[in-house]
């Protein structure tokens, strides 16, 4: 498993979600996809992923006398371990909520600025809910949200398929 201060970086979080969905990208594809982020800024946060385990190299060809890496993402390794989230302190739970939406947010302005954006057609939704629920119901819960996800994500890329970043948060309201 990864530091929270190595997954939290905005440019790695970029890095590891365009591997989301199952996906292999070589150097090139993710360049393209990060197009503004400097080559040798994005060269040394895939080395820095890549020496934590985070991403892994399952191919290598030359190309023009260079060598040419195709990656993919150990999603074991991409996640703050139980261990640690424990012993983070409630200023670096903040900081890590803090990351995570900001990055939220930061995708749907890179959504937002494609000139074929529509977010009803595209299903780009926000919503809100509140449950009441014992720690055990709540447990229940995240246990069939996860196996509804879990079906899908084992679908490939395909005709009339689109990714879709799907984020979850669950906020503790006060105990009754």
């Amino acid at each position: 498993m990864a530091t929270a201060d190595l997954l939290l970086h905005p440019i790695r979080m970029r890095i590891i979600k365009a591997f989301l969905g199952d996906r292999a990208l070589t150097t090139s594809q993710l360049a393209a996809e990060l197009d503004d982020v400097p080559p040798g800024s994005l060269y040394r946060h895939i080395a820095r992923l890549t020496k934590a385990g985070v991403l892994q190299v399952v191919a290598e060809r030359r190309v023009r006398g260079a060598v040419e890496r195709t990656y993919t993402m150990r999603m074991a390794a991409a996640q703050i371990a139980p261990g640690e989230a424990r012993a983070m302190t409630m200023e670096d739970h903040a900081h890590a909520f803090t990351a995570f939406v900001a990055s939220m947010l930061a995708d749907f302005d890179r959504y937002h600025a494609t000139t074929s954006a529509d977010p009803v057609r595209d299903g780009a939704v926000a919503r809100v809910a509140a449950m009441w629920l014992t720690d055990e119901e709540f447990m229940e819960f995240a246990r069939d949200l996860s196996a509804v996800c879990l079906d899908r994500l084992a679908n490939a890329p395909g005709k009339g398929r689109r990714r879709r970043m799907i984020y979850t948060i669950s906020i503790p309201g006060q105990r009754s």
